[in-house]
């Protein structure tokens, strides 16, 4: 191997990194652009299967990679989210979604404007430009996506290019030939390949590069890509491998699904190109390859369909064993660990994703501090010895979704996010401690109800009524800030700070009325105390309603400043 041949190998290795990093930031630029999109779009999944195929398709089209789709898909099994049947569909979806792909990499040769050395360098300008000059967080994802998508080409380029003087080499005829001849074999090295680089689309990119110079042959291209498309499974039954039951029958139906549809294709093939020889040692493009891998995926998604309960049932003959509940302590309370399952850890592949979870969940710990607050208030209202036990209860569901959250938002905060997702999950860390110390002056308030339970005592009517007023605003306040958020909304966190100082004015004037009456003989000393405990713990719950409020605001600002 002389010096030439030494260069030429690096430069292809080059050109494989480049291109390997050009789809991983042009896939992280999209999923920033996308942002919580991607939550929304998972939304929709309902029972109906051809939309959770569409869900699919459009999700790894977005995030470039079939495997991170489906470890987001197992993540969500494990977590509850999903159930089998929904993930069945998304699972088909990806397999077309990782398609589009192999398109981008035909595009040298729909033309010479849409050749790599003609606009790849002025992308990467445009998307340096947009990357270092521009504030807006938008068109920051812009200009990743741009540089991502040019250094794609421009590796694609350098691989083509370091292939090119040895295209007439024996090596790669015959190499192609034993594969042609031996479809066991090209379809094992297919999944091997993919297998180790973990992403069918870089392999088939990879073997489109092989195409761009005419070196391979239908024979061997075919049976190569089905093996692709059984090793891309390989990163979800890895991940699967630490998930429950349902996330491993998950990862199992993706690769029984690959499987069988290597199979039916690969039975096909062989029998056409036994009729047609000539057609299967002709030379196959990288816009056949595209073409190919398109018409398998979707052929196979519709072939399998009607069959998607019995591989749902078959992975579970395959999967033995009962679900357990992991991701939260053996003390922790039913709901804590249903929280742990969906924050499971697979979501973090997807940064955006992530984070939207978090934000979802922190509005579902909101929920359960309002619903607290109220048994509180009704176990004041009814003297009810058994709604303060539920308060008791439901401080524990509290105490422990926020631990959960807590190290789950850490994680959030270690990945790959934007300086304002940053100093969203930093507000969402904020947010769970205030909710969760407005939660503790809700059970503040029940060992108050129970203390006037045990001693018999009682508010007068017009304690009672000024109670009420106080009550029902700092409620207010608290499911509002939560709404806002959940949303997002500027409006609703406006509308607290009106509630919180409405609270603070009644919460002066009514000590103040409470007094009087005290001094006057028409209430108990010791209901007194108790009234005026009550308030200061509403008031100081109507504090936490504004902090969370207002970081909704600052949030809004922050994003109305970058537009």
């Amino acid at each position: 191997m002389g010096i030439e041949d030494v260069s030429m190998l690096f430069k292809f290795v080059g050109g494989l990194g480049m291109f390997l990093y050009g789809m991983h930031i042009m896939a992280e630029g999209l999923q920033h652009f996308a942002g919580g999109r991607m939550q929304k779009l998972m939304s929709f999944l309902t029972k109906n299967r051809i939309m959770a195929i569409l869900v699919g398709t459009l999700v790894t089209a977005v995030i470039q990679s079939s495997s991170a789709t489906t470890v987001m898909v197992v993540g969500f099994v494990n977590a509850g989210m999903l159930n089998l049947s929904q993930a069945v569909g998304v699972i088909m979806g990806a397999n077309i979604g990782t398609t589009v792909t192999a398109w981008i990499v035909s595009m040298s040769e729909w033309g010479s404007v849409f050749k790599p050395e003609f606009f790849a360098p002025l992308l990467l300008g445009i998307g340096a430009f947009c990357l270092l000059f521009v504030k807006s967080d938008k068109k920051k994802r812009v200009g990743e996506i741009l540089i991502g998508f040019s250094v794609l080409f421009i590796g694609l380029s350098f691989m083509s290019e370091a292939i090119k003087p040895y295209r007439d080499s024996p090596i790669f005829s015959q190499a192609f030939a034993v594969l042609g001849k031996n479809p066991v074999l090209a379809v094992l090295t297919g999944a091997v390949v993919t297998a180790i680089i973990q992403s069918s689309s870089a392999s088939v990119g990879i073997l489109q590069t092989l195409a761009l110079n005419g070196v391979v042959n239908w024979r061997s291209a075919v049976f190569i890509t089905l093996g692709q498309n059984i090793g891309t499974c390989v990163t979800a039954l890895l991940s699967g491998a630490g998930a429950g039951r349902n996330g491993r029958r998950a990862s199992m139906i993706h690769l029984l699904f690959n499987v069988f549809g290597a199979i039916i294709f690969g039975v096909v093939m062989y029998v056409l190109f036994v009729i047609f020889p000539a057609w299967g040692s002709s030379t196959m493009s990288s816009v056949d390859i595209s073409a190919f891998h398109t018409v398998f995926n979707i052929t196979c998604t519709f072939l399998m369909l009607p069959f998607a309960d019995k591989l749902v049932d078959l992975s579970g003959k395959m999967v033995r064993g009962a679900d357990e509940l992991i991701g939260a302590g053996e003390a922790d309370t039913d709901a804590v660990k249903k929280l742990a399952r969906r924050l499971d850890k697979r979501i973090l592949t997807n940064p955006s994703f992530a984070l939207a979870t978090a934000q979802k969940e922190v509005a579902a710990m909101g929920r359960a501090a309002c619903q607290n607050l109220e048994t509180a208030l009704v176990a004041v209202r009814d003297e009810s010895a058994q709604k303060v036990q539920e308060v008791y209860e439901k401080e524990k569901d509290i105490n422990g979704m926020e631990k959960v959250l807590t190290a789950f938002l850490v994680e959030v905060d270690n990945l790959s996010l934007t300086e304002f997702q940053h100093e969203q999950v930093k507000n969402l860390f904020y947010t769970v401690s205030d909710m969760e110390r407005a939660g503790d002056h809700a059970e503040n308030i029940a060992e108050l109800a129970e203390n006037m339970a045990k001693n018999n005592l009682s508010f007068s009517k017009k304690g009672k009524s000024d109670l009420e007023l106080i009550s029902a605003q700092t409620m207010q306040a608290m499911q509002i800030a939560v709404e806002a958020r959940e949303n997002g909304s500027a409006e609703a966190a406006a509308s607290v700070q009106v509630l919180e100082q409405s609270v603070d004015m009644l919460e002066d004037e009514l000590r103040e009325k409470h007094i009087r009456r005290l001094s006057r003989g028409k209430c108990a000393p010791e209901s007194g105390v108790i009234f005026l405990d009550i308030i200061s713990n509403l008031e100081r719950i109507a504090d936490h309603a504004i902090n969370i409020a207002d970081y909704v605001r600052a949030e809004c600002r922050q994003e109305d400043d970058k537009r």
